[in-house]
């Protein structure tokens, strides 16, 4: 297969001055990642890492937010996930960073900021302190799973492993069941009393998950549970902002973004009081607003 599909497809802006552009990179191990890719290419590229079981769409607020103020946007669908490949294998942490290095290859990007969500906070860590040291300049990573999310020995407040089974044997007794579940109960609060359902946003969460390959999100709960990023954390010298909610219900607080925090070289916390997992959804304005600071810093 080509490095790049012959089914392209770029446009320009009605200005003519904006190049939007979609396309696939093939990875060393013949994956197809799908990605898009907004913004004069001469910019700063900002590079979109999103969650499990979701796609590059999740990201589109941010996306066209950052293309507006000027930066190259990048995000890309996960392989098994959304528009890529539904590979049967390489659902792992070291496979999800190599192909995000292979597509930062192939667009040459450098001087790139990283901005992960949930499982994208770890493949973002992994892929910055793996293959990424030399291309990224900030990281932002919110509601992430680093360090680690299971429990253990040495992470007495991590989740039990009957958690991450729970999630598997429902996944694959009824997806399309738990793909509404989840959006509609604790991912973007819908479940706190006073809360304001927000439909589109429940069935936009089942549209990327339907999408991708049921194999790809049954294997990705180990990735993203059973993950220990400590090590990465440590690797990492860029300025980095932690996001979290801290009534997160799918990655608690406690045991992930403040750990986080303190394992990084230039780490900075931030804490949303009150706000759930999919914050960047509920509040973008807000939180687009914190993160251009962030860079522009």
């Amino acid at each position: 297969m080509p490095a790049f599909a012959a089914n392209s497809i770029s446009a320009s802006s009605p200005t003519g001055d904006v190049e939007m552009a979609q396309d696939f990179v093939t990875t060393p191990d013949g994956v197809e990642i799908f990605y898009k890719d907004w913004g004069p290419k001469d910019a700063q590229p900002i590079v979109f890492h999103h969650g499990w079981p979701l796609s590059a769409d999740d990201w589109d607020p941010q996306m066209l937010f950052f293309v507006q103020k000027g930066y190259r946007v990048i995000a890309h669908d996960r392989r098994g996930h959304g528009r890529s490949t539904q590979v049967s294998d390489g659902h792992d942490m070291d496979h999800y960073a190599a192909d995000v290095a292979a597509m930062m290859d192939k667009l040459d990007l450098r001087n790139s900021v990283h901005i992960g969500h949930s499982t994208g906070g770890g493949e973002a860590v992994a892929y910055v302190a793996r293959k990424g040291q030399d291309r990224a300049t900030k990281l932002l990573i919110l509601g992430a799973v680093p360090p680690l999310m299971v429990k253990t020995d040495a992470n007495p407040g991590g989740l039990p492993i009957e958690v991450f089974d729970g999630f598997r044997a429902t996944l694959a007794a009824n997806r399309a069941q738990f793909y509404i579940d989840i959006p509609a109960g604790p991912f973007y609060g819908f479940n706190r009393e006073g809360a304001t359902v927000i439909e589109g946003h429940i069935n936009n969460w089942w549209r990327q998950g339907m999408m991708g390959g049921a194999k790809a999100h049954y294997d990705g709960i180990k990735a993203f549970s059973e993950t220990d990023f400590t090590e990465d954390l440590k690797k990492i010298e860029i300025p980095t902002l932690v996001m979290h909610g801290d009534d997160d219900q799918i990655v608690p607080f406690a045991d992930s973004a403040p750990l986080a925090a303190k394992l990084l070289k230039n780490g900075t916390l931030k804490v949303y009081e009150g706000y759930p997992h999919g914050f960047m959804t509920i509040y973008p304005d807000e939180i687009n607003a914190d993160m251009l600071a962030f860079i522009e810093s």
